[in-house]
């Protein structure tokens, strides 16, 4: 246990400087250097910056749901001519007359479970929709009204589908910001939480989650269409245009945007290129619509409506209007993250000073600094040169698990202060386990090498099992524990390994070199 070859002590001590210095890079300023350019990203808690908690408004997606269904059953009645009245969307459900005859065949078509009503049935084996027959005394005797309605299973799959893709969109929007560490978890069915450290004007990301981002490709209705038509408002003024319903192409088709300075018009625009079908799609509509407007909105808000001039055939396009930089830039960042499948509302925000923060660090900084000196003292007054040992050790140990962190820029918060100083406390249960077993070996060894190489021999499986529970319980809190619970969880669990790193290589290896000097002494523990 106490030999130690070249080539591991060669690892060994390079692992220590090699960490040392990703360590200490934390109190130099110097962006340019890979090593020296990373840094321990403080939280919310420790560095002030923004809260923000949204809402997930789901009814536009599930009425936007039942309007599809709605069309699915109307195909359905069609293709199997079976009669039907008042086909229509009425307070959260699908309402129609059916007669006495059909109702049989309906029931059939609605309880398969390879019908497109029920979508979830052979996944989770149990229906997305319901429906019930009312006997009504208005109408005929052979007639029935059917009202076909979500199940509480449908509407809970249909709002956790609605959260998971916002919870995407929202995490693109935010990293494409390039805001630091943010924090962006789910709370219950649906709602987001957002935190946003070192951010003090959080105003930005607000807009730019409070817009759904639906981009539409619509054509300036001159006179009444097929599809019906609309009035929309430009973005930033009340002049209005009649927009035809019909979309000739959407958001989902497009690849990338980003925002250009036109210099022949000296205006800012926003560049955008389609993917293969989009393109397609695109270079049909612009061929037959020579000379027409074509209106680009945005949350049936109008951005431009130029004139087709000639057709585009390339699949890439440009937005004009009254942009800025920063707004072409925001309106490009949109269009790229893609569209929020339902509106998000803020419903609580809270902004943190840098005050409380720098409160919060001189509080832990104490704690640790009190812990660490009052370890280090009773290390000494216990176990003397040994103690020595122990404390280099303790000092290594906090080294390497900084290093550890800032490799993986991990933000730190309060939790994990405190799990850095429960670290503290199990390096030293580990070297204090060690230590008794060597007092107990040298009261039946003579040899003095002998009695550390089984000190450390027996105390190896009482310290395994004590780190090993504990990094079991780091790795359950990690995985179901969110946001602070994740930051102790990630500190403690990085601190038990460098624990045993320190204890079974480090201070192991101080105290062979210890042993082969005193190996001909009586040593007094």
């Amino acid at each position: 246990m106490l030999y130690f070859s070249k080539l591991k002590l060669v690892i060994i001590y390079c692992i220590i400087i090699f960490l040392s210095l990703f360590a200490f890079a934390n109190f130099i300023e110097n962006k340019e250097n890979f090593v020296l350019s990373k840094k321990v990203n403080l939280g919310l808690d420790l560095q002030g910056g923004s809260y923000l908690l949204l809402e997930v408004d789901s009814q536009p997606i599930i009425d936007r749901s039942l309007q599809e269904k709605l069309l699915q059953l109307r195909k359905y009645f069609k293709a199997n001519k079976i009669k039907y009245k008042n086909l229509k969307l009425k307070d959260e459900a699908i309402n129609f007359h059916l007669s006495e005859n059909d109702i049989e065949r309906f029931e059939d078509f609605f309880l398969d479970k390879d019908n497109s009503i029920n979508t979830y049935y052979n996944i989770y084996r149990s229906y997305e929709m319901d429906y019930f027959i009312t006997d009504q005394d208005d109408l005929s005797p052979a007639e029935n009204l059917v009202t076909i309605t979500y199940t509480k299973f449908g509407l809970i799959e249909i709002k956790k589908s609605t959260l998971d893709q916002s919870l995407e969109i929202v995490r693109r929007r935010i990293d494409e910001v390039g805001t630091n560490e943010p924090t962006i978890i789910r709370r219950g069915n649906d709602r987001i939480l957002i935190e946003l450290p070192g951010l003090s004007d959080p105003n930005r990301i607000k807009n730019l989650l409070g817009k759904t981002a639906n981009l539409t490709f619509r054509l300036v209705s001159e006179t009444e269409s097929d599809f019906g038509s609309e009035l929309l408002y430009f973005e930033d003024s009340e002049q209005q245009l009649n927009i035809s319903k019909r979309i000739l192409l959407s958001g989902d088709n497009l690849i990338t945007a980003k925002p250009s300075f036109d210099n022949q018009n000296n205006e800012t625009t926003v560049n955008f290129s389609l993917d293969r079908v989009g393109s397609k799609k695109f270079a049909r509509a612009t061929t037959n619509n020579v000379g027409k407007r074509l209106a680009i909105i945005l949350d049936n808000k109008i951005m431009s409506a130029p004139v087709i001039r000639e057709p585009i055939v390339g699949g890439s396009g440009v937005i004009t209007g009254d942009f800025t930089f920063q707004s072409a830039t925001d309106l490009a960042l949109l269009l790229r993250s893609g569209a929020l499948p339902a509106p998000l509302a803020i419903i609580e925000e809270r902004t943190v000073g840098p005050d409380l923060g720098e409160d919060s660090i001189k509080a832990g900084a104490i704690s640790l600094m009190i812990g660490f000196l009052l370890v280090i003292i009773y290390m000494l007054y216990k176990y003397r040169q040994l103690g020595i040992i122990a404390d280099l050790a303790l000092i290594i140990n906090l080294v390497l698990l900084i290093g550890i962190l800032t490799i993986l820029e991990a933000t730190l918060t309060l939790p994990g202060i405190a799990g850095i100083i429960l670290t503290v406390g199990m390096a030293v249960d580990a070297n204090v386990l060690i230590f008794e077993r060597i007092k107990e070996e040298m009261k039946i060894e003579k040899s003095t090498i002998h009695a550390f190489d089984m000190g450390y021999k027996r105390a190896q499986s009482a310290v395994l099992d004590a780190n090993i529970t504990t990094l079991i319980s780091a790795v359950i809190l990690f995985f179901l524990g969110s946001g602070p619970v994740k930051g102790f969880a990630v500190t403690l669990g990085i601190g038990i390994l460098t624990t045993l790193f320190s204890a079974y290589f480090f201070a192991r290896h101080l105290s062979s070199i210890y042993a082969m000097k005193n190996k001909d002494k009586q040593i007094v523990l």
